[in-house]
């Protein structure tokens, strides 16, 4: 078997008018994805809870990205930064760019206990 080589910058042919979220590949304890959004937010009152822990990185765009019992503002990221998410952080995308892309890369995963 011959590994595909794929292009995470690739762009649809059609905006989609909805968050895409696109499994990558996974192992036993992981899922990686590759998420696009083009100008969606969580809705109004809304937020994550996960069962896994998530290390996101956004590749493109721009978000804003919320944490429970932050301020109201949330921080602003930028291509490069990334965060680790542990289980059952509450949090919320705030805003994506309405005007290109946003990709972002995660991985979802069960932590080392104690390391």
């Amino acid at each position: 078997m011959v590994p595909e080589i794929f292009n995470l910058f690739t762009p649809f042919k059609t905006p989609p008018t909805t968050e895409v979220f696109e499994e990558l590949f996974c192992g036993s304890s992981f899922r990686v994805e590759k998420i696009v959004s083009t100008g969606q937010a969580t809705p109004a009152g809304e937020w994550y809870d996960q069962e896994q822990a998530e290390w996101v990185v956004l590749l493109s765009g721009s978000a804003v990205l919320r944490f429970e019992g932050e301020s109201e503002a949330g921080r602003t990221l930028v291509p490069g930064d990334a965060v680790n998410i542990p289980a059952h952080c509450r949090h919320r995308v705030e805003a994506t760019a309405a005007d290109q892309e946003t990709v972002w890369l995660a991985i979802h995963y069960e932590p080392v206990e104690n390391r």
